[in-house]
C-alpha cells in the first residue's frame, strides 16, 4: 500500500541539512516532493565530499554522501530564481502544493515574491515552513545559522565532553549535526499538526522554526536541572548528571555501558556482580544516594566488572533485565543484529550508480508500509516531468526555459 502520506505534495526550498531532512521523512510517509535547485549547482552539500558514493564496480562517483543521506524518494528540478520566469514557474508549482520548506534567510524570498503572504493569495491552504538559524525575530534573526554555530551558543557544547579537571577536558562538538536533524523533525511534527488545522478549517499558515529554539529545547531535563537547582549543569563526560550507575565500565577486554534507571534494578545488579552489600548500604540503598556517592560507588562496582568480558558480562546483566550494552563503531552498528532485525539499512536502486545503501526511517506501521522507491536524485533530473505533468507545459515550452537559462 501506499505510504500514510500519499496523495500530498512537498515543495521543498531547502538545502544542506535541516529543511531536507523534514522533507525527506515526508517523501519515506508516502509524500511526493518537489526539490528546487540551482542550475548546475544544486544543494550545497551536493558538493560536500569526500567521501563520495563508490559503485559496486569500485567507482568514485561525484555524488557526496552528505547529500545522499538527506535526499532520498525526491523529484529534483532546476529553477533559476535570480529570472523573473523562474519565480513565476515556482509560484505555480506552490498553488498546486500542500506543504512548502524553505530555509533561505529571513526575508530573502519575500524580496523575491514567493514569502508566504504572497503565496497564500495563489493557495490559501499553503503550509509554508521557513527553517532558519534564528527565526523570523530577535535581534539575530538576519544572521545565518550553521549547526555548529547553534550547538555552542544552544548550550549543547557546554555538557558535552570530557569534565573539567581531567585530560581532555573541554566543550565537544557532538558528531552529529543535532539542531539540523532535530529542527527538520520538528519541522515535520509541525507542518503534520497545520495539516490538522488545515482539515478543520481549510486553511494553511505559517510556520516560524529556528534551528537555536529547537535547540534550547532539546536541553530538556538539563535545562531543568538548571531551573530547579539555580546551578548551571556542566560537563560530566562519560556518567549522567541524574543517575547513578549510568556510564560506562571496564571489562577485561573493552567497556559495557550499565545504564541502571532505578533501585530494584541496581539490587539486581550487585546479586549478579557478588556485591550485595553494595545495595544494603545506605550510602548507595536510593537512586539520589548513589548520584551524591557516585564517586566511590564506581570504583567499587569497576573492580568486579573487571573480572568479565564484555560478552559474559552482557550476558549475565540481560538475564536479569539489567539494561547495558556495548560502545560501538558505526562499522559494528550496521553488522548488528538487532538493527539488521529492525530493517534499519534499505537500498535504493540509482540509475547510475545501482543499489545505493541508506539508513532506513525508523517509523514502522501496521498498515502503511514504507517503501524506498526512488534513490536520491541526480540535479534537474525530474525538470521535464514535473513542468510538463504538473503545469502542463509543452516540450517546446521547456526547450525555450532551457535556452534561456531560467531552468
Amino acid at each position: 500500500m501506499a505510504g500514510p502520506l500519499a496523495g500530498l505534495r512537498v515543495l521543498d526550498l531547502s538545502r544542506i541539512m535541516a529543511g531536507p531532512w523534514c522533507t525527506q521523512i515526508f517523501a519515506d510517509l508516502g509524500a511526493e516532493v518537489i526539490k528546487v535547485e540551482r542550475p548546475g549547482v544544486g544543494d550545497d552539500t551536493r558538493q560536500w565530499g569526500p567521501p563520495w558514493f563508490t559503485d559496486k564496480q569500485g567507482n568514485e562517483t561525484r555524488e557526496s554522501s552528505y547529500y545522499l543521506s538527506a535526499n532520498r524518494g525526491k523529484n529534483s528540478i532546476t529553477v533559476n530564481l535570480g529570472d523573473p520566469e523562474g519565480l513565476e514557474l515556482v509560484k505555480e508549482l506552490a498553488g498546486k502544493c500542500d506543504f512548502l520548506v524553505e530555509n533561505f534567510k529571513t526575508g530573502d524570498l519575500n524580496r523575491k515574491g514567493l514569502g508566504y503572504e504572497a503565496l497564500r493569495a495563489i493557495n490559501p491552504g499553503l503550509i509554508y515552513c521557513s527553517i532558519t538559524g534564528f527565526g523570523q525575530t530577535g535581534p539575530m534573526s538576519q544572521d545565518p545559522g550553521y549547526d555548529y554555530l547553534i550547538q555552542a551558543q544552544g548550550g549543547l557544547m557546554s555538557i558535552t565532553g570530557v569534565a573539567d579537571g581531567q585530560p581532555g577536558a573541554g566543550p565537544q562538538r557532538v558528531g552529529l549535526a543535532t539542531a539540523d536533524l532535530t529542527t527538520g523533525m520538528n519541522a515535520a511534527i509541525a507542518i503534520l499538526a497545520a495539516l490538522h488545522y488545515r482539515h478543520q478549517t481549510g486553511e494553511g499558515q505559517f510556520i516560524d522554526m529556528a534551528l537555536l529554539d529547537v535547540q534550547v529545547s532539546w536541553l530538556a531535563n538539563q535545562a531543568q536541572n538548571y531551573f530547579c537547582s539555580g546551578q548551571t549543569p556542566v560537563r560530566t563526560g562519560e556518567y549522567h548528571p541524574n543517575l547513578a550507575p549510568y556510564q560506562p565500565f571496564p571489562t577485561q577486554d573493552g567497556e559495557l555501558v550499565i545504564a541502571v534507571g532505578n533501585d530494584v534494578q541496581f539490587q539486581r545488579l550487585c546479586d549478579a556482580l557478588g556485591v550485595s552489600d553494595l545495595a544494603a548500604d545506605p550510602l548507595y540503598a536510593t537512586n539520589p544516594a548513589r548520584v551524591k556517592n557516585r564517586t566511590a560507588l564506581v570504583e567499587a562496582l569497576k573492580v568486579v566488572t573487571g573480572n568479565s568480558s564484555s560478552r559474559e558480562l552482557m550476558a549475565l546483566l540481560r538475564k536479569i533485565k539489567v539494561p547495558c550494552g556495548p560502545i560501538q563503531t558505526i562499522e559494528e552498528v550496521f553488522s548488528d543484529p538487532q538493527v539488521l532485525a529492525r530493517n534499519m539499512v534499505v537500498e535504493v536502486q540509482h540509475p547510475e550508480m545501482g543499489a545505493v545503501p541508506t539508513v532506513a526511517n525508523p517509523i514502522k506501521f501496521s498498515s502503511t508500509a514504507l517503501e524506498y522507491l526512488k534513490a536520491p536524485p541526480r540535479l534537474g533530473e525530474d525538470t521535464e516531468t514535473v513542468l510538463a505533468d504538473l503545469l502542463g507545459l509543452s516540450a517546446a515550452a521547456i526547450n525555450g526555459l532551457k535556452e534561456r537559462g531560467v531552468v
